[in-house]
């Protein structure tokens, strides 16, 4: 609320002259008299007054729209993002996509059918992301974490995953085939269904996976695969998986 004084009326020339000892502040004392009564007039003007009151109200107005516009300004950024990542669609390198999934991710906006396939995506962080029926086939997700992402049905032939986050991820009916998963955390992962023919497995943390109704895992190697769930590794072996220390090792 806008508070204001009543300005005490200043002195008359005659008797504000009264009150100089020196002769030389006179010019000084001069423009303070002269400013006094120039605030003393002006504070009893009702316009401006009101020009204080509609400066107040337009920062109020200002700060209305702010906020009301805060949701078109949150879908003009999302739509800057989905444009970073289709018009990057097919091609190689990053690209801004990193920064363009995170965004959206943050904000909770799904990424079902994404397509990054081939992309450099290296470190990237989508936790709890919709990734159903994505497209990251031959993608470089190194060192990424997917943590309780939805990656049912999503192609990942070829990508590479080593030493990434897959802690509790949906991988149901997913197409993992030929992709590299060394060293990458699956605790908890939900893999019926998925398609692990000659996936690299080896030093993968296999803690609780839900393996039973694997689709294949022919020719994927599970050398030291830690905590694995029991009789997992007999019944792949069974079922044509190789246990190959790499060259690497």
């Amino acid at each position: 609320m806008l508070v204001r004084e009543e300005k005490k009326r200043p002195l008359s020339w005659r008797d504000s002259r009264q009150s100089i000892r020196h002769k030389w502040t006179l010019p000084f004392h001069t423009v303070e008299w002269a400013f006094d009564w120039t605030a003393y007039l002006l504070s009893r003007w009702a316009f401006l007054e009101v020009l204080e009151y509609l400066g107040i109200l337009s920062v109020l107005a200002a700060v209305i729209f702010y906020f009301a516009e805060a949701d078109g300004r949150r879908q003009q950024k999302h739509y800057q993002a989905w444009q970073v990542i289709n018009t990057a669609q097919g091609k190689g390198g990053n690209g801004g996509r990193i920064e363009a999934l995170q965004e959206l991710n943050a904000d909770g906006v799904p990424l079902v059918g994404v397509n990054v396939s081939g992309a450099f995506l290296q470190g990237i962080a989508l936790p709890h992301a919709e990734l159903l029926r994505s497209e990251m086939e031959a993608s470089d997700l190194r060192q990424s974490s997917l943590r309780a992402s939805d990656l049912a049905y999503a192609s990942l032939r070829s990508a590479n995953l080593r030493q990434s986050d897959l802690t509790g991820v949906n991988l149901f009916t997913a197409d993992l085939e030929d992709a590299d998963l060394v060293g990458s955390d699956l605790t908890g992962a939900e893999l019926t269904q998925a398609n692990l023919r000659n996936t690299d497995l080896r030093n993968a943390n296999l803690s609780g996976v839900v393996w039973r109704k694997i689709k294949s895992i022919e020719s994927a190697n599970v050398y030291g695969a830690r905590n694995a769930p029991p009789g997992f590794l007999s019944w792949a072996m069974a079922h044509g998986a190789i246990s190959v220390r790499g060259d690497d090792e």
